[in-house]
């Protein structure tokens, strides 16, 4: 599958596209890395929250949303 240059404007457009291309094309999966600065206290409760579930920190933040 190719990546999409433009998207598709128009109805007829859009179903002419999706005849021979799958809406994976227009999706963007590749993870992206983010770091921030959270107060001790949050931090607590994150691992408190993630605990209590039984999977780690990184894991419960990547299922919460």
């Amino acid at each position: 599958m190719s990546k999409v240059k433009t998207l598709p404007k128009t109805n007829e457009e859009f179903d002419e596209y999706f005849e021979d291309n799958d809406i994976a094309d227009l999706l963007e999966t590749k993870p992206r890395r983010i770091n921030i600065d959270v107060p001790p206290a949050f931090l607590y409760k994150l691992d408190n929250k993630a605990k209590t579930l039984g999977v780690s920190r990184q894991s419960w933040l990547k299922n919460w949303a």
